[in-house]
């Protein structure tokens, strides 16, 4: 079977950079992310920062290949930021995946690409669209329609933005643990209280929800029947039944997936 990785990134304001385009040197961290948040609110509505002011402080994985799966976070605790995203990338390059993610397309692509651009980053494997592979001319990893990423927000809602749902809504809806933890507008305050293991642990969470929603629709598209996503879903209970770290004892604990 093709190996499957599925995604998912934590951020935070990336200040330097905020800093240095809005050149306000003489400003503390504190003052710049405050004429970040304002300036944002004041021309969109809202403090998110736009995608290539996004600091990658936490990228979890699911890999799923052959008979083996598992779930971890790149690097250890104190990793730069380079070093996550070159490990991710180094992973593609690898193991060839397909990708899947929810919303990865909208958010945690552009922000990699932007990161990436940043810092220097080689991925030939991802950028590659059929020029040196023929492979990837057809089914590549930056067509939206293409499913070697498949972003399943994305494509259950028919790439229609008004259909977008939470992923937690729909992982609770089909009787998965949905968020554990935290939620996305609490990782700021968590990074600047020196809890980066919490948001590693939620971000698990997190990549664990969009896997079991990926099998779901595996299922409804026929790739699975189901023996074979009972199979898959028995898997994920077998790995998580044998980790020793309490979030993943507690996604156990909470999985109870709806019959069919």
């Amino acid at each position: 079977m093709q190996s499957i990785i599925v995604f998912d990134i934590e951020t935070i304001p990336d200040i330097e950079n905020g800093r240095r385009l809005l050149n306000l040197a003489d400003l503390s961290d504190d003052e710049v992310l405050q004429a970040m948040q304002t300036l944002r609110q004041q021309t969109h509505g809202s403090q998110f920062p736009p995608l290539h002011l996004h600091k990658i402080i936490a990228l979890s994985l699911v890999l799923r290949q052959a008979n083996h799966f598992n779930v971890w976070s790149l690097g250890d605790i104190a990793a730069p930021e380079k070093e996550i995203i070159s490990r991710f990338f180094s992973g593609i390059s690898k193991f060839r995946p397909m990708l899947v993610s929810w919303n990865g397309g909208g958010f945690d692509l552009p922000v990699l690409h932007y990161r990436a651009l940043l810092h220097g980053i080689s991925a030939p494997q991802y950028w590659e669209t059929g020029d040196e592979d023929q492979a990837f001319r057809w089914n590549n990893y930056l067509n939206r329609y293409h499913y070697r990423h498949l972003d399943l927000m994305d494509i259950l809602a028919n790439y229609q933005n008004r259909a977008f749902a939470p992923l937690t809504d729909i992982a609770t809806m089909l009787g998965f643990p949905g968020k554990i933890g935290m939620d996305g507008s609490q990782v700021l305050t968590a990074y600047r209280n020196g809890e980066i293991a919490a948001i590693r642990n939620y971000c698990e969470t997190d990549v664990l929800n969009t896997y079991l929603i990926y099998l779901r629709f595996q299922l409804i598209r026929g790739k699975y029947d189901e023996k074979e996503y009972n199979n898959e879903i028995k898997l994920v209970k077998e790995f998580l039944a044998k980790s020793a770290k309490h979030h993943l004892q507690e996604f156990l604990e909470k999985m109870q997936p709806l019959e069919n």
